[in-house]
């Protein structure tokens, strides 16, 4: 099997500026995706795709393959994640050869394990190739949520599970964006990393699942490193 791994760092971040390449443990952070895909045999090339020539340059000092700089359109806020991953597989597929997959890897998801990526593409194997998606414990149950409507309150959910105890709850998790898997068919077909026979990547480590977006996540971050 044929993996090509897209690593998506663009150079601006209003939350969190130039999170993508702050020193975390002294390496940038963009390195330890890099670095968590040394020596899975499926991965055929690291990508990086950045808009960003800085980000360029330490990428590939720390092993990837940065063969141009992103097209503005596909830089902005509102560029979606799915369109940045197309772009950079019609370029390798077309310069380097057909893949299987595509493993999409955000760097401000740096303390994924070698082992959760192993899992991951064997649930990929054993399931047919179809998608798998890394998901996370929710850290606040749906049933629980709110939405305020002027100076009133209700439900998020109508059938809400206030009248229940924590642990009655059914369990819930959101995506926490450190693992997509993909073939390219599926890529192209939904042009979403999502589908409806998606499989789930469970990551239970609240450490391994953190996604650095905020000072407050960085605070976290640096931390853990200590």
């Amino acid at each position: 099997m044929k993996i090509l791994v897209l690593i998506p760092a663009r150079g601006g971040s209003k939350r969190l500026p130039r999170k993508n390449i702050r020193i975390l443990g002294k390496k940038p952070v963009v390195a330890w995706s890099i670095d968590v895909c040394r020596g899975l045999p499926e991965i055929v090339d690291v990508l990086l795709s950045t808009d960003d020539e800085e980000t360029a340059e330490i990428g590939t000092r720390a092993g990837a393959l940065v063969p141009w700089l992103r097209p503005a359109e596909l830089s902005t806020d509102t560029a979606r994640t799915a369109d940045v991953a197309l772009h950079a597989l019609d370029w390798y597929e077309t310069k380097k050869g057909i893949v299987d997959a595509i493993l999409l890897l955000q760097p401000t998801s740096p303390f994924r394990s070698r082992a959760t990526m192993k899992r991951g593409i064997e649930l990929f194997k054993h399931h047919g190739n179809r998608p798998v998606v890394a998901i996370s414990p929710a850290s606040c149950h749906p049933m629980w949520c709110l939405e305020v409507d002027g100076d009133k309150v209700r439900p998020f959910i109508k059938n809400n599970g206030f009248h229940m105890r924590s642990q009655e709850l059914p369990s819930a998790f959101v995506v926490n964006g450190a693992f997509y898997l993909i073939t390219p068919q599926d890529l192209r077909r939904h042009q979403s990393f999502y589908s409806e026979d998606m499989v789930p990547l469970k990551m239970l480590s609240p450490d391994e699942s953190l996604d650095i977006d905020t000072d407050y996540d960085w605070k976290i971050a640096q931390a853990l490193i200590a």
